[in-house]
């Protein structure tokens, strides 16, 4: 089916609740293939090695209209690739390997010189489009036709030409979507046959975030093809020169983009006639590891007497089997085809990469074989995104493929030097995005009852990866996007508590954090499953540390995560919105990325009430209308650092609003149809997302097995673990309409809780979900209903305040360190160090007070330190500032202003939940006499400027004094947003 161009919401009708019994009838392939999915349309098995699939092209031979080679709205194809990652987001993404074109006319020059595509290549309509799982058939405007079907190593393609036309196949060895190190050809028409190869690699090496660095070669893609006809011609070309005649050639095109590559690379062709047979069947083999070994697959695999008919009824045969894991009953049709397709895409990897004899390609670039008990070699691994949603499906549904994938990771780190990467391309470490997922990964596995890999020598090797330092962890190459380390800066992550962002050889430093705290948390967790209590002893502290990185008052509205310098101070300036510290995503996003401690970052923000509220404002734009991404503020349901957030109202007690969130966003964000993904599908990650929300259950955490409870779409889902236990998912109101859980009963006992156990997971159950139209308040919010966490509970819930402050007579000096973000001062042998006013200018260093305990004006105040680079001003950019809780009548500031004069409205907050406000006004640090009433408290005669002179001005530092209510307990102070206005010190007053 070729699916439509609308993003039609699945909605529920008066539709038979019969189980659906052909899921593969439901699934369009073509979803996701527009509006940034990145998903491709090609015949593939689940799991497969070969993947058989257009590259478009948009004019530009050295890149593809799609990251993965396909994109809906640029139907122009300039070959049929091989294989294919689904969803990548780099583009060009990843493979597209040995692109095999049909094209209709005599070859009179090289195809690669073609670098436009605009002799050879050809465009296509959708309604000569069908793709289905395991075929792809597609009619070109040429006149040329391609059906493909695939095993799980091979493939048969069968080409129709006009009759009486020129009819070649063109065989772009070295065009891989990255291009290419090297590629060669082989031609035999005495046997019909067409060998080569490819080596290549460079997953993600053209972006400039890091890229340069991955532009090398870690597998090389052999293939052999053989055909149903005799050759009436061939020939080769490398580069721009076209070898009619010839039966080899070799040259590869670079991994550059544009005129540093156009033009270079080789590849053959073979022609047919067609004056009385205008069809050409063509068998296919391929393997990473030898032309050998591709030609025993297809042996194995495909038939003399196959065509693409019974190929592809296998195919569909096979993905039944896969697809029948989860048998729907009820739902309209719509509904059914974005489940099923969001399951189908979840099944597409990993991908096998060993041959039917057991060999694979090491990630030390050597053949090895499958060790006893392992049936298959894994590869691609997207860990970043994967492990949040989708490794958890996998274990879930195919625990068996979980154990491989676990031993292939394990595989490939040994060979690796026993480095984990968090993106394996086949078998190539990428070291694309940031973080430790193989922890939480094998953890979650292992925590779904996947036994089937060395589950101990796996466990040792994460954990010496994670207590024992590594050169790479120290180095810069590929930073920040694809830097090496899989535990950067290991040693000064141990001393500080975080990953310092002056210095940690990471993307972002907050980022590093939490993700290195949730994997902290899987190893200690399953270091408590497998008995290592001293392991598990020094882990857990380590999955609190994301506390380290949460600044209270970073914002008016609480505290957020945000990065830190080794120094301990905060990276200044910051927002919510800010990427500063983070890897693809804001801060407003990422300070929820702590599932292993809701309770605890809820308490870090003012309790779980708060904490409701801030999720509120998160997924609702200021209209109420909801956050459907666009706004770094804001919930952003493209991509992964986020995606769990719309369950964590059930940790905080409001269980009713994960239902009505998760089925707004799985309504407005997903659909049928090419744009029916909201981003990249990472993998089959943000399609997993949507078969758990349709299920009605989530990962509580990704390296544990409870699951959140939500509403489910379907009236009945059967979830059946290969070779285990069957979950039943029964809800017979389930409708677009019946938003809101009301009771559940699991194995027939009523349930309050909002989640379900472990053992439901991996024993089976029954779980009825009754739901209705209204919100039940009450069910699943009491303190015994909500799901619960696994770290210990902090001593100080709120983190990262400031040290208490200083009495002395009537003031209490008030600690800013920290919170300052402006270096105001310098001194006489270094005026370049400071920049108050943002213009270069800044107070001398030695004309103010000594750092330390002063008092200034009748009032003590702790004096920042002057001389450095260090912060020493703070300014008002709506943040919050906390106090030493006390009953002041007044706060005491040491103010100035930049840039002019300048007003703010103060807030106070009470530890009672009231505020009291008042305004502020405060004269220019130039201004001669105070314009506000305010007292002069330090004069300058001079500043400085960064260019090393001082200009004889004037300039002060005011003293005013806010009113306070003694009679409540001020807590906190926040401000309107005026960045001119410059604190230099704050003191209560009793």
């Amino acid at each position: 089916m070729t699916g439509t161009v609308t993003v039609a919401a699945p909605v529920a009708a008066a539709v038979p609740s019969a189980r659906v019994t052909d899921p593969a009838s439901y699934v369009d392939p073509l979803i996701g293939s527009s509006g940034g999915g990145n998903t491709y349309p090609g015949a593939v098995r689940p799991f497969g090695m070969i993947s058989w699939s257009p590259t478009n092209t948009a004019g530009d031979q050295t890149n593809a209209a799609g990251a993965n080679g396909y994109t809906y709205d640029t139907p122009r194809v300039r070959g049929f690739g091989l294989t294919h990652v689904n969803g990548a987001g780099c583009h060009p993404g990843a493979a597209g390997d040995i692109p095999v074109m049909p094209f209709v006319g005599a070859v009179t020059s090289s195809p690669t010189a073609d670098v436009r595509d605009e002799i050879y290549a050809s465009g296509f309509s959708h309604d000569n489009e069908k793709a289905e799982p395991g075929r792809y058939t597609v009619k070109l405007d040429s006149g040329a036709t391609a059906d493909l079907a695939v095993t799980t190593r091979a493939g048969v393609g069968e080409f129709t030409f006009p009759r009486g036309s020129d009819a070649n196949l063109l065989f772009r060895v070295s065009n891989s979507l990255n291009g290419s190190e090297d590629a060669e050809i082989d031609i035999d028409p005495g046997h019909r046959t067409v060998t080569g190869s490819v080596l290549t690699g460079a997953f993600c090496g053209r972006r400039a975030n890091g890229g340069t660095n991955n532009r090398k070669s870690y597998y090389r893609l052999h293939f052999v093809a053989t055909f149903d006809r005799a050759f009436t011609s061939n020939g080769t070309w490398v580069d721009s020169d076209l070898r009619p005649g010839s039966t080899s050639a070799e040259g590869g095109e670079g991994y550059a983009t544009g005129a540093d590559r156009a033009g270079r690379g080789s590849g053959g062709y073979v022609g047919f006639d067609t004056s009385s047979d205008a069809d050409v069947r063509m068998r296919v083999g391929i393997s990473y590891t030898s032309l050998a070994a591709a030609e025993k697959n297809l042996a194995h695999e495909v038939g003399e007497h196959d065509d693409v008919g019974s190929v592809a009824a296998d195919a569909r045969r096979d993905w039944n089997r896969q697809l029948r894991s989860i048998e729907v009953s009820g739902g309209a049709d719509d509904t059914r085809t974005a489940f099923y397709t969001a399951l189908y895409h979840a099944f597409l990897e990993p991908n096998v990469t060993n041959d039917v004899d057991g060999t694979y390609p090491g990630a030390d670039l050597k053949t090895h074989r499958l060790p006893h008990g392992q049936h298959a070699q894994y590869g691609n691994f997207s860990g970043w995104d994967e492990y949040r949603a989708r490794t958890q499906l996998l274990a879930l549904l195919k625990p068996k493929v979980a154990g491989d994938f676990a031993q292939s990771l394990y595989n490939l780190a040994r060979q690796n030097g026993g480095v984990w990467d968090r993106w394996v391309h086949v078998n190539g470490p990428t070291h694309v995005m940031t973080g430790d997922p193989s922890a939480p990964v094998l953890a979650g596995f292992y925590s779904l009852g996947v036994r089937n890999f060395d589950v101990r020598g796996a466990f040792d090797s994460l954990v010496r990866q994670a207590t024992v330092p590594h050169p790479d962890g120290l180095s810069d190459k590929g930073c920040p996007g694809q830097c090496e380390g899989q535990r950067p800066n290991l040693a000064e992550y141990l001393r500080l508590g975080y990953a310092p962002q002056d210095v940690c050889h990471c993307w972002g430093g907050a980022a590093e954090t939490l993700e290195d705290s949730a994997a902290d948390f899987a190893l200690a967790d399953w270091a408590r499953r497998l008995g290592r209590t001293a392991d598990y002893q020094s882990l857990i502290p380590r999955a609190s540390w994301w506390r380290n990185t949460f600044n209270p008052s970073a914002a008016a509205d609480g505290g957020y995560q945000q990065a830190r310098k080794a120094d301990g101070t905060w990276q200044w300036p910051f927002s919510p919105t800010s990427d500063t510290g983070f890897a693809q995503g804001s801060s407003a996003t990422y300070t929820w990325m702590v599932q292993h401690d809701v309770s605890g970052l809820a308490e870090a923000m003012g309790g779980k009430q708060r904490a409701a509220g801030r999720l509120d404002a998160f997924f609702h734009r200021a209209d109420g209308s909801w956050a459907t991404g666009g706004d770094a503020s804001r919930y952003d349901p493209t991509n992964e650092p986020g995606i769990h957030t719309p369950w964590l109202y059930n940790a905080l007690g409001q269980p009713w609003k994960t239902q009505e969130t998760v089925r707004a966003m799985a309504s407005r964000v997903y659909g049928t149809g090419p744009k029916g993904l909201p981003g990249n599908d990472d993998l089959g990650t943000m399609s997993a997302w949507y078969v758990f929300a349709s299920l009605g259950m989530y990962p509580q955490t990704p390296s544990r097995a409870e699951m959140l409870l939500s509403s489910p779409v379907f009236p009945k889902a059967r979830i059946k673990r290969d070779g285990g236990a069957t979950i039943t998912v029964t809800s017979p109101q389930a409708s677009a309409e019946n938003v809101y859980v009301r009771s559940v009963r699991v194995d027939g006992r009523p349930q309050t809780r909002s989640w379900l156990a472990e053992s439901v997971l991996d024993r089976g159950g029954d779980v009825v979900v009754d739901v209705g139209p209204t919100p039940n308040t009450s069910w699943g919010t009491r303190p015994g209903d909500l799901p619960v966490d696994h770290v210990p509970a902090a001593g100080t819930p709120v983190p990262n305040l400031p040290a208490p402050c200083t009495v002395s007579g009537s003031s209490c000096a008030q600690d800013l360190s920290g919170q300052y973000d402006t270096d105001g001062a310098s001194t006489a042998d270094a005026k370049q160090q400071g920049n108050l006013d943002g213009k270069g200018w800044s107070f001398p260093a030695d004309q103010l007070p000594a750092p330390g305990l002063t008092s200034v004006g009748g009032h003590d105040y702790r004096i920042p330190e002057t001389s450095g680079t260090a912060g020493n001003f703070l300014g008002l950019r709506g943040q919050r500032t906390y106090l030493t809780p006390g009953r002041y009548s007044a706060l005491d500031l040491l103010v100035t202003a930049v840039n002019g004069d300048q007003h703010a409205d103060v807030t106070v907050r009470y530890t009672d939940g009231t505020t009291s406000t008042v305004p502020l006004a405060v004269t220019d640090w130039a201004g001669t006499t105070p314009h506000f009433g305010e007292e002069t408290a330090l004069t300058a005669t001079t500043r400085y400027h960064v260019d090393g002179t001082a200009d004889g001005r004037t300039v002060r530092i005011w003293h005013v004094a806010l009113p306070v209510d003694p009679k409540r307990t001020a807590e906190s102070v926040s401000s309107t947003a005026v960045s001119n206005v410059k604190v230099f010190a704050l003191s209560g007053r009793a």
